[in-house]
């Protein structure tokens, strides 16, 4: 048996159940407004702390950069010498006739590969030995120690470094003293009747 004690609902209650509905959502809103506000705006302490981190690495790096600029001409001079490449070159020191047989003179020439700050070291100087009638010897004038240029003593028949007891003996090679190293030879050749060497930079090493 069907009971019809219930009537057709009427239409107001369910409007009155919506709208009770929408004020529970609403009051949910109003008692965490954190979290629908955090879903609309941004974090702003996040973006103020992201760009205090910025700021901070570019006043490092531009400290960096500060700092380094006085080195960059020695960074220059490094590139330009352990990198670029060297190009060597004969050089003409003087006529074959110039030079007596036996004897041990310094003779001067120019880098023929000069950089812009070589200034006057683009001038040099080595000693020259002629050993028979086209037979020629040449040693670079520094010593392998730190690069004083050396004195040749013909009465003792030795190179000698007068900055720290360097001594090489007629051949170039170490007889004493703190150098490392023999003195640098230098190829040799005569070509059109004049000596010429062939140069190119000379390290020495501390």
């Amino acid at each position: 048996m069907t009971c019809c004690c219930d009537g057709p609902k009427d239409p107001d209650d369910k409007q009155s159940g919506l709208e009770n509905s929408g004020n529970s959502e609403n009051q949910k809103a109003i008692e965490s407004p954190g979290q629908s506000l955090g879903a609309v705006f941004p974090d702003w302490k996040k973006i103020f702390v992201s760009r205090q981190e910025f700021l901070k690495a570019l006043s490092l790096s531009l400290g960096a950069f500060i700092v380094s600029l006085p080195s960059l001409p020695l960074i220059g001079f490094m590139f330009n010498y352990f990198v670029m490449p060297k190009r060597e070159g004969w050089v003409s020191v003087g006529p074959v006739e110039k030079f007596k047989t036996g004897e041990t003179v310094n003779v001067s020439f120019e880098n023929p590969d000069p950089m812009p700050y070589d200034g006057v070291t683009a001038k040099n100087s080595a000693w020259l030995r002629r050993s028979g009638e086209d037979k020629f010897q040449a040693w670079a004038i520094n010593c392998t120690h730190l690069g004083c240029p050396v004195r040749w003593e013909a009465g003792a028949g030795l190179f000698l470094c007068p900055c720290h007891g360097g001594v090489f003996d007629s051949g170039g090679d170490v007889a004493g003293g703190p150098p490392p190293r023999p003195m640098h030879r230098y190829p040799v050749r005569v070509a059109n009747g004049q000596v010429q060497i062939a140069v190119r930079p000379v390290l020495s090493e501390g």
